[in-house]
């Protein structure tokens, strides 16, 4: 007799009233939710879903293996990022062979000088499941080093010191903090932001002088508006620090003398609604990125100490309703600024006036073109100001990251290193397309394709559809050598860049949050239906992927259009979006108002009530669903997709296979380790391939 199927675990049902101001819900599977990640009923239960995922995917455990293996048989063993110089070193990271964690290091004025290791994170490894550094600063003078370690994945960096005169790290730990540091000039003091214990929000900037008890530490600033990240930098100069402010629709930046021993810090402007800006330093500049008077942002310098008068600001590059202003770099006679148009990021070329120059219309500026018709030219480590070299990164979703350096005055171009791909990888044997997709309201939706040449176009291939949607952010059209393991069996994979994102401005955002977020979903949807009516895909082999953000999108489009996807991969999921977005004590809710809306508010309550993934569950059927989390998520905790599968199990209708994976000592990102990431992938894919029969 053929073995039964195993039984999928069932969440007990124990309801629990979720109050809000305009109405209660009962929620059955609230009893997941452990914040100290120690019950064991619910550790019981996430270990069960792991022992049936890997049951129901025991068939293609051996494609799952293959897979692995294909994908870190191309990532080379001995790796090298290309060195920059900076005060006099030049600064690297490397890969050995076999080892998970790069080594950071640099070199005395050359190359050929013996290598000075900064940390090696293999050795810092070792001892934890987990490891990750979040970010790391050299002192001035190139004696001390500060650096952010994370050992569970959830976020909450612990903040360590080296002397790197005599290699000697610290015993002195900071515990909670976030990745971003910033030195002042006396080589002694640091300036870190800690975090709120249950919040995690980063809330009370603090001054270490190096060797010092902790305890000691003065606090420089304390934010009390919760709708406020907030930060520390220095600037390109070493001249300022900057302690900078930013919720979803408003700015505040200070800067202090880097050289002042007390800090004193000023206000470059103070914040308002609706303006958000950032600013750098080059000569007597600041350098400013606004979007006062201008939704896709425009670029002013103003001389320093003039700052609060905006009549004082020069305007270097106008606004342009067709051109979306990213970020900028500063160099002492220009400025590289990466700019989207047409649903694509590009790098100009813009001349800075000299600080003592009389106002003029700036000179012509000119862009760092691209090769194809998807693709993405990035800022790369441009630690100099003095200088014509700009150096950048171009990729597309055929070519992998390719670094060069690009003298603006000569035009001369002179490539550093292609990320290589080992194997006999031919990007010749894959095609790139770039699309606009009509959405129902009318809209253009950009959409970027990858697929190997030889697949057909005539209906019959799977296809994978990603995308993310949310906070402006944009999801390019970058390499994934991973990803060849799908093309080379058949898939088209496209990337929908749907309202949410800024692909193409500032109005593409605000059309896709708050009471407009139903346009993320939807255009997802159109995308698919255009792309299966265009013949890239077989109507019935269509897959959607998401993350995060992205996972709601995908998971709310189960809810809005099952029938038109075979299988559906949520990776941590922002499900349980009404509950989340009325608890304050939950990371990421105070500050995310703005994003999703306030559901103390009656019309966002019922508006986020109207799609929230988890509180739309029905009696109905849905495709496939393979669903990850991570125990130790900051970002999204855990138990959102946890209950939402214990909800699709009691509720949905077919008998399509439902898994729920949960990396048990990972956070948001999954797993750390250049191989070990990949395991997940692997996973991934095989559950995709699995499923429309591709598993070859």
């Amino acid at each position: 007799m053929p073995e039964s199927p195993p039984r999928p675990p069932l969440a007990a049902v124990r309801p629990h009233l979720v109050r809000s101001p305009h109405g209660e819900r009962t929620d059955p599977y609230y009893w997941l939710r452990d914040d100290e990640r120690a019950d064991p009923e619910v550790l019981a239960h996430l270990n069960a879903e792991n022992a049936y995922r890997r049951s129901m995917m025991a068939a293609a455990a051996p494609l799952e293996e293959a897979l692995f293996s294909e994908m870190t048989a191309r990532v080379p063993q001995v790796d090298r990022s290309v060195p920059y110089l900076h005060q006099g070193w030049w600064y690297y990271s490397r890969y050995e062979a076999g080892r998970e964690h790069p080594v950071f290091a640099r070199r005395r004025l050359s190359m050929e000088a013996p290598e000075e290791i900064l940390l090696d994170a293999n050795a810092l490894a070792a001892a934890h499941e987990y490891y990750q550094i979040g970010g790391f600063e050299v002192s001035p003078d190139g004696t001390r080093l500060a650096y952010c370690e994370d050992v569970v994945g959830r976020r909450e960096y612990r903040l360590r010191f080296k002397d790197l005169q005599t290699d000697d790290t610290l015993s002195t730990t900071i515990e909670n903090v976030e990745a971003d540091l910033a030195w002042a000039n006396d080589n002694r003091s640091l300036l870190y932001v800690a975090k709120d214990p249950d919040t995690l929000l980063g809330r009370y900037v603090k001054k270490h002088r190096f060797g010092e008890d902790p305890a000691t530490d003065a606090l420089v600033f304390e934010q009390t508006d919760l709708s406020f990240y907030t930060g520390v930098s220095k600037s390109k100069s070493d001249r300022f620090i900057f302690l900078h402010m930013e919720s979803t629709v408003s700015s505040e930046w200070r800067y202090a003398d880097a050289s002042d021993p007390a800090l004193e810090f000023k206000v470059f402007l103070a914040h308002e609604r609706d303006h958000e800006y950032q600013i750098e330093h080059s000569g007597g500049w600041f350098v400013v990125r606004s979007n006062w008077q201008a939704p896709n942002f425009r670029l002013f310098c103003v001389e320093i100490g003039a700052e609060s008068s905006r009549a004082a600001w020069r305007e270097v590059l106008a606004h342009r309703d067709d051109a979306f202003i990213h970020e900028f770099d500063v160099f002492t006679r220009f400025l590289a600024v990466s700019v989207r148009t047409g649903g694509l990021r590009r790098i100009l070329i813009a001349p800075l006036p000299p600080a003592d120059a009389q106002p003029a219309p700036p000179p012509p500026a000119f862009y760092i073109e691209g090769e194809e018709s998807a693709f993405v030219t990035d800022l790369g480590d441009n630690p100099a100001l003095d200088t014509n070299i700009v150096r950048y990164v171009y990729y597309s979703l055929t070519t992998p990251a390719t670094v060069y350096d690009l003298d603006i005055t000569s035009g001369e171009r002179v490539l550093l290193k292609r990320q290589a791909v080992v194997g006999d990888f031919d990007a010749a044997r894959y095609r790139t397309e770039f699309l606009f997709a009509p959405a129902a309201d009318g809209a253009k939706i950009p959409v970027s394709i990858v697929y190997r040449a030889d697949t057909p176009r005539d209906g019959t291939a799977p296809l994978l559809l990603y995308a993310y949607g949310a906070y402006g952010l944009c999801v390019d059209p970058t390499f994934s050598s991973a990803r060849l393991s799908l093309l080379d069996r058949g898939f088209v994979y496209a990337i929908a860049h749907v309202r949410g994102g800024q692909e193409m401005g500032r109005a593409w955002y605000d059309s896709g949050r708050l009471r407009h977020k139903r346009n993320t979903f939807t255009d997802f949807i159109d995308v698919t239906r255009h792309l299966i009516a265009a013949r890239y895909g077989a109507a019935d082999k269509v897959c959607a992927m998401g993350g995060s953000a992205g996972g709601l999108l995908v998971a709310a489009v189960a809810n809005f259009a099952p029938a038109l996807y075979r299988a559906i991969i949520a990776q941590v999921p922002f499900v349980d979006v009404v509950t989340t977005m009325l608890d304050q004590t939950i990371p990421l809710t105070t500050n995310e108002y703005d994003e999703w809306g306030n559901p103390a508010e009656r019309a966002d309550y019922e508006y986020l009530l109207s799609y929230s993934p988890y509180d739309n569950v029905r009696a109905q059927d849905y495709p496939a669903m393979l669903v990850t989390t991570g125990l130790w998520d900051s970002q999204v905790q855990y138990y959102e997709p946890v209950k939402w599968v214990a909800k699709l199990r009691a509720l949905k209708t077919d008998h399509h296979v439902l898994l729920l994976h949960t990396e048990m000592d990972a956070g948001h990102g999954g797993k750390s380790g250049r191989f070990e990431h990949y395991h997940e992938v692997a996973m991934e894919y095989a559950f995709l391939l699995d499923q429309v029969g591709s598993g070859r």
